[in-house]
């Protein structure tokens, strides 16, 4: 395809708008505005795209869908800048179709509260977004009305379905990479409505910086500086935003009420797929007769939050660490730590001492650059400032062990009794 006639398919028909406070006027085409109104994508606009922050941040209100339009705003900047670069496009109208309502439903299977389900035995959001794609009726052939095709936009977002089509794969890098608009919506977003100054890109830079080499996404060498601030962002809204103690608290006590009603077979994980914040809340109260755990649940949603007691670096091979990599190791730790709290305080409930581990993050890059010469090369920490030990050093720097307790538990009791559980 030339660049002509990808030019043209990516502003033929968009004559509709949608404003956003972020990115402004993004235009729409009427197909991709009544694709846009389907309930199961009209959902995303009861999920908060930071889950329970608000709390802490009481302008982070915004919603998944809002950052879903930011994502089909920005890949339909990549692609028009990658089409302005190039005579000769490795795309099809079909192709870009597909990778345009990719954009906007990749977080169509996603869960209520952020990540706060994240690492329970449930499947992968994106798996539940691709067979949304193809089983939903409705949902589909909304998508096939665009233009695209159903199950390339499945297999865009979830990378565990198997395909060999170069364009297919192409997309994904573009969906998922380093410079991906996944991220540079979410950092910018993310940090725009908390308030938080961290997380703003040199979004038209970076894109105008992208180009296409043998189908391979590439950076120009002027451009690497862009990555090293996306990584820096990162970093910094993790240690402001989305790991504060507040949202770890909020994160943690979600994650037990679930785990424990997981456990007890009062919800099943389907119980848990395609429903949105407000029906989150609900189904907990409605189960907590069974479970008084999920009391939790409500505890959040009235930031009624436990306080971190005690906390620790994370070590590979420490002892909490190494007995939290099951579900089942880690609940007989809370509970030993429980029992040694419970003399001191007859009132405390056991589902009340959650030991919170966050998950890794990865701060690496993984993207081509074109050098002075015009070749290309993969980017090395000798390109960056923020290198392999400066990333390992970020990580170690936000990963922390902690304790979370009622208030009322006494700071020392709780370090005491961490510190007796650790060298017992």
């Amino acid at each position: 395809m030339d660049r002509n006639e990808a030019q043209n398919i990516l502003n033929r028909g968009f004559t509709h708008t949608i404003k956003d406070p972020l990115w402004q006027n993004i235009p729409f085409t009427s197909e991709l505005k009544a694709l846009l109104e389907e309930k199961d994508v009209q959902k995303l606009a009861r999920i908060k795209q930071n889950g329970p922050a608000y709390h802490i941040y009481p302008g982070a209100v915004h919603t998944r869908l809002s950052h879903s339009i930011g994502v089909y705003y920005l890949g339909r900047e990549i692609l028009l800048s990658l089409s302005r670069k190039s005579d000769n496009l490795p795309f099809t109208e079909k192709g870009i179709m597909s990778f345009l309502v990719a954009c906007l439903l990749h977080d169509i299977g996603h869960f209520p509260y952020a990540h706060s389900l994240k690492e329970l035995p449930l499947r992968e959001h994106e798996e539940i977004a691709g067979d949304m794609i193809i089983n939903h009726p409705e949902l589909r052939k909304a998508i096939e009305n665009t233009g695209a095709d159903a199950l390339t936009v499945s297999s865009i977002i979830d990378k565990g379905m198997l395909t060999g089509d170069e364009e297919t794969l192409l997309y994904r890098n573009i969906l998922s990479g380093t410079l991906d608009p996944d991220k540079l919506d979410y950092l910018s977003r993310d940090g725009f409505f908390s308030g938080v100054p961290y997380g703003k890109q040199d979004t038209d830079f970076i894109i105008s910086s992208l180009s296409l080499n043998k189908n391979r996404l590439c950076l120009d060498k002027e451009a690497v500086s862009s990555v090293e601030q996306i990584l820096f962002s990162k970093y910094m809204m993790y240690r402001t935003l989305y790991w504060h103690k507040g949202v770890r608290s909020a994160t943690a006590m979600i994650k037990k009420a679930i785990t424990i009603a997981l456990k007890e077979k009062t919800i099943l994980p389907e119980d848990l797929y395609g429903i949105d914040d407000n029906e989150f809340v609900l189904l907990a109260l409605s189960r907590r007769e069974k479970t008084e755990a999920l009391e939790l649940v409500d505890k959040v949603e009235h930031n009624i939050l436990l306080e971190r007691k005690a906390e620790k670096d994370y070590a590979d091979n420490g002892k909490i660490e190494r007995f939290s990599r099951s579900f089942e190791e880690k609940e007989k730790m809370e509970n030993a730590l429980y029992l040694k709290l419970k003399p001191l305080y007859p009132e405390l409930k056991e589902y009340e001492v959650i030991i919170d581990i966050p998950e890794p993050i990865n701060f690496e890059s993984h993207i081509a650059i074109i050098d002075d010469d015009n070749q290309v090369k993969d980017i090395s920490d000798s390109d960056m400032v923020f290198n392999c030990e400066l990333s390992h050093l970020f990580q170690h720097s936000l990963r922390k062990v902690a304790l979370y307790t009622p208030e009322y538990v006494n700071k020392e009791d709780a370090k005491l009794a961490l510190s007796k559980y650790l060298y017992e």
